[in-house]
């Protein structure tokens, strides 16, 4: 069989490919309009910036530690005998539905708890997604299947977002009379639905041909699975360094992420401006990931990793004088740098310092540190501006997660003197 032939997608890689392109366009307007107009409707009922910034702050951590908790209680039903498929529609429904009335919704409190139930069911949609793909394609392609999720993802995800942008850009503008609400509302609504047909093939043919049996299931206990997962990450020095390390660090580039557009608009700067720096982000995200990926061959991953983290802490520092649109471009630019690199280079590291026959259970609780470590950031952000008033304040106070972060991988090298990593294919750095 020739080599195109034998890399060409099926039509069912294909469906699992397009809940990428899917549930991206969620996560796109999760960073940058939905926070603009929760701050329109805060300040509709006389909230101050501060306390807008804060309970935003707040909403994030609440809706990252219930995917936390639920998340791996969830992956654990989903394993049972024809479970997967109904579990993966009720996710896909409610978040997608979720997003097409989070426009209705103009009560600042009520707003919060609808995008709660959204965050939440979109990430348990992913826990899912993730655990299909044994499913869908074989051993041998599923490094390519996945990276192609990821790519035709990222790009994706542009579609709806742009045609969001702009009916919110031309009714800023004046171009017409629609107002700035009623426009973000439409988009959301056209995201959720967007979300849900272009789930709708994955939904259709899914077949789940991997499951255990319920005599299994009955003695299955997933916190006794984590906890013993967790046991075996403290006996390794190295490994229990790292993901403490792990911990801290990508914590702060979550927060980073997930707070970049309520903080622009919290210190007053044009939002037609700060979405097109975000879109920014995401095109300097693309060679930046390619050009650290060929650095990987000539440096050790460790090295990388360090001066990501090096990075991003000055990038903390730049953001307490951050008080003018460009200089928020440039954090724009220099965050998309460093973005994909230090998600891919921390897996890379990481699959070099554990023991290759127990790589499912050391990357299951990678990846829950991954997920669970976001709320912190985010709550400490909101608390730094909700006590001293200032949003600068705030982002400042994230420099703690990299330093704290820096140090604990610095020991963790220590203890494990890593070898140069593989190159790392640039699509596997968009992730959320």
């Amino acid at each position: 069989m020739s080599d195109k032939v034998k890399n060409k997608l099926t039509s069912y890689e294909k469906k699992w490919i397009l809940y990428d392109v899917a549930n991206s366009a969620f996560v796109l307007l999760a960073t940058t309009l939905i926070p603009i107009f929760f701050n329109m409707v805060a300040a509709g009922a006389g909230l101050p910036s501060d306390k807008y910034l804060a309970y935003w702050g707040y909403t994030q951590s609440v809706a990252t530690i219930l995917s936390a908790l639920i998340g791996p209680i969830f992956g654990a039903f989903s394993d049972r005998k024809d479970r997967k498929k109904t579990m993966f529609l009720i996710t896909v429904a409610v978040g997608s539905f979720g997003s097409l009335f989070f426009g209705f919704a103009r009560q600042w409190l009520a707003f919060l708890i609808l995008f709660v139930l959204g965050r939440v069911a979109f990430n348990l949609s992913l826990v899912i997604y993730d655990s299909m793909l044994p499913d869908v394609t074989t051993e041998e392609r599923m490094d390519d299947v996945s990276s192609q999720g990821y790519a035709w993802g990222y790009i994706g995800s542009v579609i709806p977002f742009i045609i969001s942008l702009a009916l919110y850009v031309l009714s800023n503008q004046g171009v017409w009379a629609l107002s700035e609400m009623n426009a973000m509302t439409i988009g959301f609504a056209l995201t959720g639905l967007w979300w849900f047909f272009v789930s709708l093939p994955l939904i259709k043919s899914y077949k789940q041909t991997h499951y255990i049996s319920e005599e299994e299931a009955k003695k299955r206990n997933a916190f006794k699975e984590l906890g013993l997962s967790i046991k075996h990450a403290a006996t390794d020095k190295k490994v229990g360094l790292f993901l403490l390390a792990f911990f801290f660090y990508i914590d702060g580039v979550y927060t980073i992420i997930d707070m970049a557009t309520a903080y622009g608009t919290s210190l007053g700067l044009d939002t037609v401006g700060l979405l097109a720096a975000l879109l920014v982000t995401q095109v300097v995200a693309f060679p930046s990931a390619l050009i650290i990926g060929r650095l990987s061959r000539k440096f050790e991953a460790k090295s990388i990793i360090m001066v990501c983290i090096v990075a991003y802490f000055f990038i903390c520092v730049y953001g307490l004088f951050l008080d003018a649109l460009y200089k928020f471009w440039i954090l724009a630019v220099v965050v998309g740098m460093f973005q994909g690199g230090i998600q891919a280079m921390s897996r890379s590291y990481f699959t070099k310092i554990i023991p290759a026959e127990k790589s499912g259970e050391y990357f299951g609780l990678y990846d829950i540190i991954g997920k669970g470590a976001a709320f912190l950031g985010t709550a400490l952000m909101g608390f730094v501006t909700d006590i001293t008033g200032k949003a600068n304040y705030g982002v400042g106070a994230i420099t703690i997660f990299f330093l704290v972060g820096g140090l604990l991988f610095w020991l963790s090298t220590r203890e494990h003197n890593a070898t140069p990593t593989e190159p790392v294919d640039a699509e596997e750095a968009f992730q959320n």
